[in-house]
């Protein structure tokens, strides 16, 4: 490394690649565009490397800008968590900081349960961001997460670089009230026409598996509602305003939560759940310990 490396130059190109541009970055630095322009240019020449390249209105990291993006991860992420650290009560158990990415499709139930290997850490602080698919890739690619939880692979795409890490599966079955549980029941699966359903949005991965799971059997349901947030669905159908899916997965905290009954489960109907990271080879401990 050049001896002319800065520490403070290395903040400032850590801040534009967090917050996706120059513009950003120098509001939340309180700087002018120019000077933070500047510092990271000097960064990159003390360095002899390119960070970032132009992309639209932002900037976007390059080969070496991904590399470089980990260190000061590792660097600066740990300098955010040193007042936590030396607040602790306990200095046997520092603060654990995690930031998660959670697809507005994704049932929390399942949510809750993928993260069940890291829950009880001691220390654990966690922070969560529901957001649209894209936006979080977005936020994922300039390291403002750790980890994308999703119902779906990450597409290719040459503007980012990111990897996917199968969690799972499971079948999907119906749910509903006492009451409707029993009107559906009586002519399974064909009875499920004759009460109203809940789904959710087109925009969720399991949707068209639904619909072509009604096509193939006959089934045209009277569709009371559909909903992008799958908590807000099952707090629709606890009310009794439609039958919904959900997976098998987390069938008895269903029951529990929402007090309905299960009506049947779906042939072939199958959920898939992703975790989505920056990296091939996971170095952050807590998402690490979920992945494997």
């Amino acid at each position: 490394m050049s001896q002319h490396f800065n520490y403070r130059h290395l903040y400032y190109f850590w801040v534009v690649a967090k917050e996706g541009g120059m513009s950003r970055a120098a509001l939340r630095l309180d700087m002018a565009v120019q000077t933070v322009s500047a510092q990271v240019r000097e960064l990159e020449r003390s360095l002899g490397v390119q960070l970032l390249r132009p992309e639209g209105r932002g900037v976007v990291l390059t080969e070496a800008g991904h590399r470089a993006m980990q260190q000061a991860d590792v660097i600066f992420e740990a300098g955010e968590a040193l007042p936590d650290l030396l607040r602790a009560r306990d200095s046997a158990s520092p603060v654990m900081r995690m930031s998660l990415g959670i697809s507005d499709t994704l049932p929390k139930l399942v949510v809750r349960h993928l993260m069940q290997p890291v829950l009880a850490t001691p220390g654990l602080r966690l922070l969560c961001h529901e957001q649209d698919f894209e936006d979080l890739l977005g936020n994922l690619a300039v390291h403002k997460l750790d980890l994308v939880l999703a119902d779906r692979p990450a597409p290719p795409h040459a503007g980012l670089r990111v990897f996917n890490h199968a969690m799972g599966a499971s079948a999907l079955a119906w749910y509903g009230t006492a009451e409707l549980a029993v009107r559906a029941r009586k002519r399974y699966p064909e009875g499920l026409g004759d009460v109203p359903v809940l789904l959710p949005a087109h925009n969720a991965a399991v949707r068209p598996l639904i619909d072509r799971w009604f096509m193939q059997r006959g089934i045209a349901p009277k569709v009371a509602g559909e909903f992008e947030d799958s908590a807000l669905l099952k707090t629709f159908a606890s009310g009794g305003m439609g039958v919904f899916p959900a997976p098998v997965l987390v069938q008895q905290q269903l029951l529990a939560q929402y007090g309905v009954r299960h009506i049947g489960e779906m042939d072939a109907v199958v959920e898939h759940f992703y975790g989505i990271s920056t990296e091939r080879r996971v170095v952050h401990p807590l998402v690490k310990k979920m992945l494997h």
